[in-house]
């Protein structure tokens, strides 16, 4: 295994097991307008699919895909732990259709065209952009969409965070620049975004207190009116969701093998 792909494993294998992420929940709490438009979307999409999940584990939406009717989800995720984890739960809940495998989402290994929905949540920003998406327009069946939540790294106030807090995510992780998403034009004819959370980052300090999520809707709608007026600050949010389609990669194949 490639060092960087060995140390990716090696973190996410001790997150999986000690609860990293736990440290900074709250953060967490005011996602619940971009996590709404990500499951709005699965909830579209998923039922009667093969669907591949991109990093998974025990919470990962795979098993919320099952039970609304996925004919089947494969997850994958670089951590033995996290399949693990997942595997425990699938046998746990019987929930039918799913399987999870240990797999470098830089090497995809499916065939061409095998899913009709590609998803993750933030993953892309761990993995090198240009392998992944190649390979995720090659397993992407035509007509299918491959949706993700990427944080962006052009705030700097989310920026400074991340600097204070390196044990929080391993060096190789790179939060997206809209030039990513420019660049990703190469793999699809077709890339939708939606920003989220500008003003409303302000409202994690306060999780849990009276009224909270009351007020994280009201700065979530403020949000995305302000994204409206002036697009350009969308640049600024802490996440994006990006639907993908129209691959391109299964075309540009064919088209070099007619001629």
């Amino acid at each position: 295994m490639e060092t960087k792909q060995r140390k990716e494993q090696e973190f996410h294998d001790a997150a999986f097991n000690q609860g990293v992420r736990r440290q900074v929940s709250r953060f967490y709490l005011i996602m619940d307008s971009c996590h709404g438009f990500y499951r709005s979307h699965l909830r579209t999409h998923c039922p009667g699919s093969r669907v591949l999940e991109i990093g998974c584990g025990q919470d990962s939406n795979a098993f919320f895909m099952g039970k609304l009717g996925a004919a089947e989800v494969c997850g994958i995720d670089i951590s033995n732990v996290a399949i693990a984890q997942a595997e425990q739960r699938a046998a746990r809940e019987q929930i039918g259709g799913l399987k999870f495998s240990v797999m470098d989402a830089e090497n995809l290994k499916f065939g061409d065209d095998s899913f009709d929905l590609i998803c993750g949540v933030a993953i892309l920003h761990h993995l090198d952009l240009d392998k992944a998406l190649f390979h995720i327009s090659r397993t992407l069946r035509p007509g299918g969409t491959a949706i993700f939540l990427e944080p962006l790294a052009h705030n700097p106030i989310v920026n400074l965070y991340r600097r204070l807090t390196p044990s929080l995510r391993t060096e190789d992780e790179h939060p997206l620049l809209m030039r990513d998403l420019e660049n990703a034009r190469k793999y699809f004819g077709k890339i939708d975004t939606t920003a989220f959370h500008l003003f409303s980052l302000a409202m994690a300090p306060f999780a849990g207190m009276p009224g909270f999520d009351r007020l994280v809707h009201l700065f979530d709608t403020s949000d995305q009116l302000l994204f409206k007026i002036a697009p350009y600050l969308r640049r600024f949010a802490w996440t994006m969701g990006i639907v993908f389609s129209e691959p391109k990669v299964r075309k540009a194949a064919q088209s070099a093998s007619s001629n």
